[in-house]
């Protein structure tokens, strides 16, 4: 087996639970995932199988799209609705959609962010969260993300208990913390504030309307229907530039050939198809100029 599969994955499961589990019902080992989601998150998380997984770093680094709700009114010291409240201000009835999206506007584009104290950003070795846990405070390594685009899609503010809370979607890089995203929108508008909800709709150009839930997965495992679970290759390499071969260049990509530069293609990797089939993903060779080097070879 070899292709994408387009799990739509459940809350209470970390990645690599997802990971651990479609091994044991495609009955194989050679699986990877393609980007961390927080137990409590669902949506779309594609794993690679069998020769795919030479392309997780590539579907890794992709464009997400994220459906989030933000509760301004209070923070907590993880940033979602798990955590510890650790600051509270009533939000005044004065507060509404314009003065937010106003200031949505200033989040576009390449920012900096602090990735929260419970995370999985390592320093030192150790994931913060474990600093978290053991009740100590590490400096944080700043990282630069970019929103590429943030909409509210909520048509009202909604006021509860001294809170007010919206809906945002999120078009984003990969590295991009939600959570802190939250939190931060709201210190700009005067207040504490976290995260109260998160959906991953959309990973690359693959979408939730395309993905199965583990009990379809089990299903089509019974039919003897696997193989029909999974996405080709090339999908998961959709938003790279494609030089496209012929018949007769087949061996010499599947055989790592050093090859002439293609005239129109100037970017540093790019995907190599023989009609539908991916074959390769090639990059400008680094030391001889004028000719193109593999970098993976499915």
């Amino acid at each position: 087996m070899d292709g994408i599969l387009p799990l739509w994955k459940p809350k209470g499961f970390t990645s690599h639970d997802c990971v651990s589990k479609a091994r044991g019902m495609l009955k194989t080992k050679k699986i990877g995932h393609t980007g961390t989601l927080d137990p409590e998150v669902e949506g779309v998380l594609p794993l690679c199988v069998g020769k795919a997984t030479k392309i997780v770093p590539f579907l890794t680094d992709t464009s997400k799209v994220y459906e989030a709700s933000v509760r301004i009114g209070y923070s907590t010291a993880t940033e979602d609705s798990e955590g510890e409240i650790i600051e509270r201000k009533v939000v005044s009835p004065s507060l509404n959609l314009e003065k937010i999206k106003k200031e949505l506007a200033s989040f576009e584009g390449d920012i900096i962010q602090i990735p929260p104290m419970y995370s999985a950003v390592k320093v030192k070795g150790k994931k913060l969260y474990e600093y978290a846990r053991e009740g100590l405070e590490v400096e944080r390594p700043k990282r630069q993300v970019r929103i590429e685009q943030i909409d509210v899609t909520s048509r009202d503010l909604v006021f509860e208990e001294e809170t007010a809370s919206f809906s945002i979607r999120v078009v984003c890089s990969k590295g991009t913390y939600i959570r802190t995203l939250c939190a931060d929108l709201g210190r700009a508008l005067g207040y504490p504030s976290h995260m109260s909800s998160l959906v991953r709709t959309k990973t690359a150009d693959i979408s939730e309307e395309e993905c199965y839930r583990f009990e379809e997965i089990q299903r089509k495992v019974d039919e003897h229907k696997h193989h029909e679970l999974l996405l080709p290759i090339k999908r998961g390499l959709s938003h790279m530039p494609a030089w496209k071969v012929t018949e007769d260049m087949k061996p010499l990509i599947q055989h790592g050939r050093v090859l002439d530069k293609p005239e129109h293609l100037d970017a540093d990797n790019f995907l190599v198809l023989c009609g539908e089939e991916a074959l390769a993903i090639y990059q400008q060779h680094p030391t001889k100029a004028g000719y193109v080097k593999p970098l993976r070879v499915f």
